[in-house]
């Protein structure tokens, strides 16, 4: 979902309405370091989890590989079986369990900061939860496409049109 500040939704998964009303997104909030060649691609986001008596947010800091990962992480859930994402160490890590009721079990751990674990059950979201994700990915490469490229080990550039 879209907002007015800015805020871009790269993941948004939630309960189908009427249920719980539990919620998982990931928000990219902005470049790391707009403007600066090493860390401009770099996106700064927000993993929020709402669940009952829990509201908790974590910060992490995605690189573009991080996006890809998430496309195929994508490809993994959609064929009904677990997955991982974020799973370097360097920031929270997140898995995916789908069930046999069609509902989803999200875990958060932010191993490299808090140590925290919460975990999220997803009471059956719509059956076109997976397309939804990828239109968001798709956004989210919109809004913030990649401006700089690596030419060499360590050097960096501002990737022009004919770059691609």
């Amino acid at each position: 979902m879209d907002s007015t500040d800015g805020v871009v939704d790269l993941i948004h998964l939630a309960d189908r309405p009427g249920t719980s009303g539990h919620s998982v997104s990931v928000r990219v909030v902005g470049r790391h370091q707009p403007g600066i060649l090493t860390g401009h691609d770099l996106l700064d986001c927000e993993i929020v989890i709402v669940a009952d008596s829990v509201n908790a947010t974590f910060s992490v800091t995605l690189l573009p590989e991080d996006l890809e990962d998430w496309e195929d992480v994508l490809t993994i859930l959609e064929s009904g079986r677990f997955a991982m994402w974020l799973n370097s160490g360097r920031t929270p890590s997140m898995k995916f369990k789908p069930d046999e009721s069609r509902g989803l079990c999200v875990s958060v751990h932010d191993g490299p900061s808090s140590g925290v674990t919460v975990t999220v059950p997803l009471f059956a979201p719509s059956g076109t939860w997976a397309g939804e994700q990828r239109d968001l990915l798709a956004r989210v490469r919109e809004v913030f496409p990649r401006e700089v490229i690596e030419t060499s080990p360590g050097a960096y550039e501002w990737r022009r049109a004919g770059n691609a």
